[in-house]
């Protein structure tokens, strides 16, 4: 058992609440999951019970502390991540109102007309950084509002998921900057929320909680939670970040030199500023990022890996992945002329459009299993590029380097075809849990065990490798081009 200083992250992700325990040296002394489960009652709707979450993640939190490697007592901060976006409402004795409305939902489409035509397009993007988009918090609240009065009526708080577990574990409300931004409540500039748009929204502020700076101390563990969870009563909690911005943290990308991609269940390419950066037209998302004085702009789409794992369950789920990956090393780059369009919930960025819907293109008789997967995989990679393009179109700098982590990057073969697809050098980093430990090195900054942030990712983060690209980048920038013809075709179609 550790009797060294260690730190606690904490990530309620779509799928499950994790607990992961480092010590000062970034050692990872133990992890726990448990899985919850999504609900989707309604095309377009995806949910999820906090209450649900708060149960799961008290089952990792204790089976972690009940490890023989761990000793609560030298747990001296904790950090929290989690999906962004969510909408947790909570009634003034603070129990659940509803389901959360997660970051994948996309019923509120009409809310987001009526926010664009309230501020106007142009002021939304200046004060925001971001266009209304399905998977933010304010046109969710908006969609209570016009379709469940009676569930508005009784709004005392309004809280992201990461915040109600923030909420259980100290008795207190708060939430941090980089994911506030991610609410289209929070002016970007100022790093707080905006007075003018909650105002013309008619959004109470009183029922959004205070925001801090992703080092900063927002309380402490409860005696009613220390007694649930096995953690000591009194040890602090620090703001962390939302998944995106602790995943990068915990990467290294804390600086423009530095960008991440992000192979998850959804794709990220996010890239830090020293300074707020805006596309005009809101298509990238712009937030501050964790890290206090920096931002980070960010293109999202909604199904990567998650793509991949749609396709394996529904098609080919008795076959290990490992061999449905290999199937496709023998079939040429551009599958034949088979092209998958990974839009399976709607799209985020560059198309902001919840209606588009995913799709192959080019199926024939000769095309094998090997061809269809190989076109999964292609497909993300063209959306990533699509992602990557769009960042350096607002004007930013190229990179020094850009680091690949998420499920997906376990793929070797997959890393080598996105970076023949992205046309860029890849840095491979072993990062078991990024978000969460992106949140355990924010919290143990805060607490002085490191000195700075980046002192704990120098200690923390260790890159594996570098994927080049190799002499298949000029067919892929070709493949890319016809890849995006695809949306302007089937937009009308799927429109209709």
């Amino acid at each position: 058992m550790t009797t060294t200083p260690c730190i606690l992250g904490l990530d309620v992700s779509t799928t499950a609440s994790k607990a992961l325990c480092i010590d000062s040296e970034g050692t990872i002394l133990g992890i726990a999951s448990n899985e919850h489960p999504l609900s989707s009652p309604h095309p377009m709707w995806s949910e999820q019970n906090p209450e649900t979450w708060w149960d799961t993640m008290v089952q990792s939190i204790r089976s972690l502390v009940e490890m023989p490697s761990i000793d609560p007592e030298a747990i001296e901060a904790i950090g929290l991540t989690g999906q962004m976006h969510g909408l947790v409402l909570l009634d003034s004795h603070g129990n659940v109102i509803r389901p959360a409305m997660l970051w994948n939902d996309g019923r509120s489409g009409d809310q987001c007309d009526r926010i664009r035509t309230q501020i106007g397009h142009q002021a939304l993007v200046s004060i925001t950084g971001n266009d209304a988009f399905t998977g933010f918090t304010a046109p969710k609240l908006l969609w209570v509002q016009d379709h469940e009065p009676s569930c508005y009526a009784k709004i005392s708080q309004i809280l992201l998921p990461k915040d109600y577990i923030r909420w259980q574990l100290s008795d207190v409300y708060a939430t941090d900057r980089a994911g506030a931004g991610g609410t289209l409540l929070l002016d970007i500039s100022t790093r707080n929320w905006a007075a003018h748009l909650l105002s013309t929204l008619d959004i109470s502020q009183e029922w959004l909680p205070p925001t801090y700076e992703g080092t900063e101390c927002t309380g402490q563990v409860s005696h009613a939670c220390a007694s649930m969870t096995g953690l000591m009563e009194g040890t602090p909690i620090f703001a962390g970040g939302g998944d995106q911005a602790a995943q990068a943290i915990g990467v290294g990308a804390m600086d423009p030199d530095t960008w991440a991609v992000t192979l998850g269940t959804s794709g990220v390419v996010f890239a830090p500023c020293n300074h707020p950066s805006i596309e005009p037209m809101g298509r990238a998302h712009a937030f501050p990022h964790a890290i206090p004085n920096t931002w980070h702009m960010m293109g999202v789409m909604l199904s990567a890996a998650g793509s991949l794992q749609w396709y394996k369950d529904t098609f080919a789920g008795n076959i290990p992945m490992d061999q449905l990956l290999q199937e496709t090393s023998d079939i040429q780059p551009g599958s034949d002329g088979l092209f998958f369009s990974p839009y399976l919930t709607g799209e985020r960025t560059p198309h902001a459009d919840p209606m588009v819907r995913g799709s192959f293109t080019g199926l024939t008789s000769r095309h094998t299993r090997g061809h269809i997967t190989r076109a999964v995989l292609e497909g993300v990679g063209y959306g990533l590029k699509d992602n990557l393009q769009l960042l350096y179109q607002v004007g930013l700098p190229a990179p020094k380097r850009i680091r690949i982590s998420g499920g997906g990057a376990q793929s070797s073969l997959w890393v080598q075809m996105l970076a023949d697809i992205m046309g860029t050098p890849l840095e491979i980093v072993k990062a078991t849990e990024g978000a969460a430990v992106g949140a355990a090195l924010l919290a143990g900054t805060g607490a002085g065990i490191w000195g700075s942030m980046d002192d704990a990712c120098g200690q923390v983060i260790s890159v594996e490798g570098q994927c080049d690209p190799s002499e298949s980048s000029v067919l892929y920038e070709g493949f890319h081009s016809k890849f995006g013809e695809l949306y302007s075709c089937l937009k009308g179609f799927y429109h209709s």
